[in-house]
């Protein structure tokens, strides 16, 4: 970190209430006149995800829209992502050696990777830099300390604090991209909004050497049938993209394969800058490799399961149900035909070596 404040001191200060309030309890000339700044703040973005802005969202796209296009023309990053398990860190932890491990064999054919992965030290991020990795993503999951609090009941991940400061010392450590993002659902999609954008002004203030950006999962049904008990609408999430694209003009928007066709296609144009394609959520999703190995972790040991006795008999579980399983081709394709380019590498190390 470049200094000794984080951005958890500033969390702790953020006037949480008063903003919420303010989006909660805007009026519709509020939300105009948020609508109409060129450069709008924090109490501005409240104002615009408020349900006063809601007569605006077509107004809200067209500026997002023209605004996205003036900052990144018309074109569109593809990613994969390759999960190596879909075991809870909490009962099991990746060596530093085993990822680098990976990201070296992957790195010769793949020279941009983004890893998503538990907390670390600094010192134990350089290593996966120097490997070949350049970018991380952490999601907060929640910004909300209480529901946080009730979600993670034991394990490293209960410590929100070390969560929310994994940003920064993955910058200290050399990643050139950063991504965060609540998981939308597991708190009032207002307040996780506004908790992300101050995230997002800090990250750009203080790791302003690194890319920004922020991904939009909304959760959707997983393992274990867990029901999100603050569900966000579809509507909602178009409004928040024009909103974050308004506020963070130069941040890119990440969708994944977690919405569905229809509702991704019709929000590409509206500011999101980077999409999932073709993706498996499961280990060896990709080629089907290690499904004579399958088996469940209980209390950090590994359990056997017969054949039949679950749904793991079948084939490893997905972090989460894909909604989009058109194929890469077909995403790129689709693109094109909206008059994008589509992209899968926009970068090489090879350039700065």
């Amino acid at each position: 970190m470049m200094d000794n404040v984080s951005f958890v001191d500033e969390f702790n200060t953020l006037p949480l209430e008063s903003l919420l309030s303010c989006s909660l309890e805007a009026a519709p000339d509020q939300a105009r006149q948020a609508l109409d700044k060129p450069r709008p703040a924090l109490a501005d973005f409240a104002r615009l995800i408020s349900p006063a802005a809601a007569p605006c969202l077509e107004e809200m796209a067209v500026r997002s829209q023209a605004l996205t296009r003036r900052r990144f023309g018309k074109v569109m990053r593809l990613f994969a992502p390759l999960y190596l398990s879909n075991e809870c860190v909490n009962n099991c932890k990746f060596s530093g050696p085993y990822l680098a491990d990976c990201i070296r064999a992957l790195h010769a054919e793949v020279p941009g990777i983004s890893l998503e992965l538990a907390p670390m030290e600094t010192e134990d991020y350089i290593p996966l830099v120097q490997a070949g990795a350049d970018g991380l993503v952490v999601y907060q999951e929640t910004y909300d300390r209480a529901v946080y609090a009730e979600m993670h009941t034991a394990g490293p991940k209960r410590n929100f604090d070390w969560r929310l400061q994994t940003p920064e010392r993955a910058y200290a450590a050399g990643f050139r991209r950063l991504g965060i993002s609540p998981l939308y659902g597991l708190a009032d999609w207002r307040r996780e909004a506004i908790c992300l954008a101050a995230h997002a002004l800090y990250l750009l203030r203080h790791c302003w050497k690194a890319q920004l950006t922020v991904s939009l999962p909304r959760l959707r049904p997983c393992a274990g049938e867990f029901q999100p008990p603050a569900p966000m609408s579809e509507r909602d999430l178009v409004q928040l993209v024009c909103a974050l694209r308004l506020l963070l003009p130069d941040t890119g928007l990440v969708l994944s394969t977690r919405e569905s066709a229809k509702l991704r296609d019709g929000l590409i144009p509206l500011g999101i800058t980077m999409i999932s394609a073709g993706s498996h959520t499961e280990p060896g999703g990709y080629t089907g490799a290690g499904r004579e190995k399958l088996h469940q972790t209980l209390r950090g040991r590994m359990v056997e399961l017969a054949a039949g006795a679950s749904e793991w008999a079948s084939g490893a579980t997905g972090q989460f149900d894909i909604a989009d399983d058109r194929s890469p081709d077909q995403v790129a394709e689709l693109l094109r035909h909206l008059g994008y380019e589509p992209v899968w590498k926009d970068w090489d190390a090879a350039l700065t070596a």
